[in-house]
């Protein structure tokens, strides 16, 4: 089991992918604002990753599954 598992079934309703996205993405955007480049990096890397994983190479799985 990866510690970064994107693919995980819990992350199949499209609610909770883009959820994740936001906010990573508004966080890392906040600590951006505040100075705070050592936290802002990190949640905006893993808003990109997400991003990929999610919206881009996301694959469903069959039905019945």
């Amino acid at each position: 089991m990866n510690f970064f598992d994107l693919r995980n079934p819990w992350f199949i309703p499209m609610w909770r992918r883009v959820a994740l996205f936001l906010v990573c993405l508004l966080w890392g955007g906040f600590e951006l604002s505040s100075g705070s480049v050592a936290w802002a990096v990190p949640f905006l890397g893993l808003a990109v990753y997400s991003g990929w994983v999610f919206f881009i190479d996301w694959k469903d799985p069959p039905e019945g599954e």
